[in-house]
């Protein structure tokens, strides 16, 4: 393939002609089930800090699928969630389809993101947070995860990584940056989870230079850190849609309580398989908090636990042991994910009512574990008040939200929306996060074709597809 090198437009106005240097080449792009299809793989470079002139820059890259329309309208860039997911990654696994589709209105760039995908960013880490498969109280989970954030920081330090350069704002300068070297005038942001937080940034920083944005499981500018009553309000509707199923089921929050109160003072150890091997595994009140905190991200997991807490309140822990080997699992500390998170920080307000609410909830504050902790070792410069601020715009926005997302809930799309005078709200009945937002039902896909087509859609609750 020949390597075509643009200046971007020789001929345009002077802020085209100081755009970013774009290289693109012609790609056929594999998705993940083997299929192909012609496109284009694009490269351009941004400073790694805009506060240092003197500093390093970092090659940026993405996928562009050329439209199919005649009158293509501006291009839609997706915005992989995470931090630290690939948007050309999320291009060949499930959402492939839904990437193609879109090209009936526009081209479509699966962008990677600074430090993600084929983008530069800083090294991994060697060091692995590695916990004890012992019942582990919450204090020895964070010792864990701040020993090996020190020995990170250490690393990344001696190869003179700047992590004040992984925040949401210099990624919304990215986001400009792209679109100058494109050479277009406006872009359409479609952004899932952590890539809202950075749409919701980039529509600040930059109005003008967003034409429209789909925002699926919304992370607002102040929801870096979960609120436990989120989840404890999800939980009692998981038992009531249990219940309507099952009317002889226990309560899952009784059963959830019960549980939690046995282990506080008196933990179990359960046998189970590792590779053939077998392991005692411990089985703590935090650990449980801390696995059914995680398993609340959809239907798909969340749906196990009123079994899962019956059984342990049964007395039989077997089925929760894989379980903990799994969260337990040797884990890396990325850079670019825990710099992004940190440097969002949280509001005062929103600290203290995670700390209240923790008190009087069934899983605490889990589910921000082990987030404060690396905040506290990697001191990342924090992007301030202002920047938590909620977003005023008119720029038009589909909000796109689950009634069963353990992350995202459907109160953070609300909250956000009010700050928009041209919205829609599509929220889906049962669908928790991630790929439901996009796939639960073929409606979500029409509603994003006409909305990115240029004509608003209603706000509307529609059931998950069968």
């Amino acid at each position: 393939f020949l390597l075509l090198t643009l200046a971007v437009l020789a001929s345009a106005s002077a802020t085209a002609q100081s755009a970013p240097l774009l290289t693109v080449e012609p790609y056929l792009f594999k998705a993940g089930d083997g299929r192909s299809v012609e496109a284009e793989l694009g490269r351009f470079h941004v400073p790694e800090n805009r506060a240092r002139a003197d500093g390093r820059t970092l090659e940026l890259a993405f996928v562009r699928f050329p439209s199919t329309s005649p009158t293509p309208g501006p291009p839609i860039v997706y915005l992989a969630g995470g931090p630290g997911g690939s948007g050309i990654g999320t291009a060949r696994g499930t959402r492939f389809d839904l990437f193609q589709s879109l090209r009936e209105v526009a081209d479509v760039i699966a962008f990677d993101q600074r430090g993600t995908g084929l983008s530069e960013g800083p090294p991994e880490c060697p060091h692995q947070v590695t916990l004890s498969l012992d019942a582990t109280p919450r204090e020895a989970v964070a010792a864990a995860y701040a020993d090996a954030a020190r020995a990170c920081l250490a690393h990344w330090r001696r190869l003179g990584v700047d992590l004040g350069a992984y925040n949401t704002e210099e990624s919304a300068d990215d986001l400009d940056a792209l679109r100058e070297a494109l050479g277009a005038d406006q872009i359409s942001l479609w952004a899932i989870s952590y890539g809202t937080h950075l749409a919701l940034s980039t529509i600040r920083r930059h109005p003008e230079s967003i034409a429209r944005a789909v925002l699926a499981g919304v992370e607002g500018p102040d929801h870096t850190l979960k609120l436990p009553s989120d989840q404890q309000a999800l939980l009692a509707e998981i038992d009531r849609r249990n219940r309507v199923q099952n009317p002889e089921a226990p309560s899952l929050l009784a059963d959830m309580e019960a549980v939690l109160t046995r282990l506080r003072t008196d933990p179990v150890t359960v046998e189970t398989e590792v590779e053939g091997e077998a392991v005692a595994v411990g089985v703590g009140a935090f650990e449980v908090q801390w696995l059914a905190a995680n398993l609340l991200g959809g239907p798909e997991l969340s749906m196990q636990l009123p079994a899962l807490f019956a059984a342990m309140r049964a007395d039989d822990f077997s089925g929760v042991a894989p379980w903990l080997v799994y969260l337990k699992a040797p884990a890396p500390i990325r850079a670019m994910s825990s710099a992004m998170d940190a440097a969002s920080g949280a509001s005062l307000l929103r600290r203290a009512r995670i700390a209240s609410e923790a008190r009087r909830t069934v899983l605490g504050d889990a589910i921000n574990v082990p987030g404060p902790t690396l905040d506290a070792v990697l001191r990342v410069p924090d992007l301030g008040p202002a920047f938590r601020q909620p977003v005023e715009s008119d720029v038009p926005t589909l909000f796109i939200s689950g009634t069963l997302d353990g992350r995202t809930p459907v109160s953070n799309a609300d909250e956000v929306r009010v700050g928009f005078s041209r919205h829609a709200h599509l929220v889906i009945d049962g669908a928790g996060h991630s790929d439901p937002l996009f796939l639960g039902s073929p409606v979500i896909l029409d509603r994003m074709r006409t909305f990115f087509g240029g004509t608003m859609v209603p706000t509307e609750t529609i059931p998950m597809a069968e």
